[in-house]
């Protein structure tokens, strides 16, 4: 690792951090946020494609933090799991997957159940329910003894009350198949936990493996059921439908292709040292998982990742540069494990800080969440001077945005300027370069045009705001800049290896935004 002072490049996520001119519903338009107004009126502004093809996606699909920080990390566009699995099962190789095969014949010859578990949505966020669809058909081909979908209900990446859609679709897939079955119902407020909270995860396992029911429910019933109690589709308490439960030796697929929301719940099915809640591990379960939710279990992947090779942070630590990476709980993967391409292990001189979350039931209870505490944290790390590259992520707008809760997102963002001004100061003291960006929009779409609260992502560009030392001027780089007038996410990672003085690998498309400039990187 270099020995010299440099002058750090902080690149700062503001997660949800979308871009819209229209005030209505828009918490960002609507926040007191004077720094960020200023920043945005008077240095060097650009905009930038956060969805769709642009990441990697189908035309028009939500960006996500999961694509996003993968996106600015590579530099480049990669075809995202969404895709690749879509596609497969329109050129039919879907059916004819090895890890898929295997496991439908072995429990077809065991006469064991095949549990599907996963968000029954078409969000596209974590999963789609034509990919549920296509494994419903799968298991058609085969004698199996029954065939158990566990629907996991959304309203956080879709309408808040839209499971009945989901619900009809599936029904209405499968009503001349026999042996198949919606067998219980679990909120992903409680299956889909990241943030260690192990009670929630529980409470999913339970209904997963607990023999309780005496009678068979309607679905139905039961979703209008909590419709009647105020409980949108995110939050329904688990629930069984039917007493077909997990037990020994039956088949388990997870059909998330995205990890980060399913790893607790895996866990606690595939781990031996299991230490998240008390529980009795069932034997000879046969598991599979759409995508590799964790490089430390022995699971079987039935789309296994791509090796995607020189991403930004191994970039940087290849030419002997020091990173720090940090973040609250909520948004820890992102900053590492994604940015880095799915890699676990940190890079060699790269440094990882992890904030915890607030414990609390939803997070319009604490609009700060753990903004403070990383602001701290990142000021003491520029004060070192020891990073050349530093990387953090403030949640506030997207988990708020998440809530449905308008005047709680406002207050969110208000609170994330005031830390965005203190962060400005201590950048300017070591004369670094300050970035600040966004992975995908959600804060500045918060009603849908009903006027219904609206939780999900958006396909808005998000603002790229460049700045150190003077306005409008880069310090020591050659003196005005100017950014393009458009580009995208992958666009990130070459304007901060141009920053940087390091040169672009051939597997970034990605080009820096700065207008040439013979730049200096500024070395003591």
């Amino acid at each position: 690792m270099s020995t010299h002072k440099t002058y750090p490049v902080v690149l700062t996520i503001l997660d949800g951090w979308g871009y819209r001119q229209e005030p209505s519903g828009n918490a960002v338009m609507n926040a007191k946020t004077p720094i960020l107004d200023s920043l945005l009126n008077n240095y060097p502004t650009t905009f930038l494609e956060a969805s769709g093809k642009a990441v990697g996606l189908p035309e028009a699909q939500v960006g996500n933090s999961e694509v996003g920080h993968t996106t600015i990390g590579a530099g480049r566009v990669i075809r995202q799991d969404l895709v690749r699995i879509s596609e497969s099962i329109v050129d039919k190789t879907f059916f004819d997957n090895p890890i898929l095969v295997d496991v439908c014949s072995k429990l077809e010859r065991s006469k064991k159940k095949l549990h599907l578990v996963g968000l029954c949505s078409d969000g596209g966020v974590h999963s789609h329910i034509d990919h549920l669809l296509a494994l419903i058909e799968l298991s058609q081909k085969y004698n199996l003894s029954q065939i158990c979908i566990h629907f996991i209900t959304d309203g956080r990446d879709t309408g808040q009350y839209s499971a009945l859609e989901f619900l009809n679709k599936i029904e209405n897939f499968m009503k001349d198949m026999d042996n198949i079955e919606i067998s219980s119902i679990i909120g992903r407020y409680y299956a889909m936990d990241r943030d260690c909270r192990w009670n929630r995860t529980k409470l999913a396992y339970d209904i997963l493996t607990a023999p309780s029911l005496t009678t068979t429910q309607n679905p139905e019933d039961i979703i209008n059921q909590f419709y009647k109690e105020g409980i949108s589709d995110e939050f329904f308490p688990p629930t069984q439908v039917t007493d077909n439960h997990i037990v020994e030796g039956d088949g388990i697929l997870f059909f998330n292709y995205r990890p980060d929301r399913m790893r607790q719940l895996l866990q606690s099915f595939a781990k031996t040292n299991f230490k998240g809640f008390e529980r009795s591990l069932i034997s000879s379960l046969r598991l599979a998982t759409f995508t590799q939710y964790a490089s430390s279990l022995a699971v079987p992947i039935v789309f296994p990742p791509n090796k995607l090779d020189n991403f930004l942070g191994e970039i940087v630590s290849n030419n002997s540069l020091r990173q720090l990476r940090i973040s609250e709980t909520e948004k820890y993967a992102h900053v590492t494990y994604f940015f880095n391409g799915g890699t676990e292990e940190p890079f060699i001189g790269e440094d990882r800080e992890l904030i915890s979350s607030p414990k609390v039931a939803t997070y319009d209870q604490s609009p700060e969440m753990a903004s403070a505490e990383i602001t701290d944290s990142l000021i003491n790390a520029i004060k070192k001077e020891y990073y050349s590259l530093i990387i953090v992520n403030y949640a506030n707008p997207d988990m708020l945005g998440h809530t449905g809760n308008f005047e709680a997102t406002v207050k969110a963002m208000e609170i994330v300027d005031i830390h965005i001004g203190q962060l400005m100061e201590a950048v300017s003291k070591v004369r670094g370069t300050l970035i600040i960006t966004a992975d995908h929009g959600n804060a500045e779409y918060m009603y849908d045009n009903k006027g219904e609260p609206h939780t999900a992502h958006t396909t808005n560009l998000v603002p790229f705001i460049l700045l150190e030392g003077e306005k409008n001027k880069i310090v020591g780089h050659g003196g005005n800049v100017k950014l393009k007038s458009k580009g995208s996410l992958a666009d990130i990672a070459p304007t901060i290896l141009d920053m940087l003085k390091l040169s672009k690998p051939k597997e970034m498309d990605g080009q820096s935004l700065i207008q040439p400039v013979n730049y200096e990187m500024r070395v003591e």
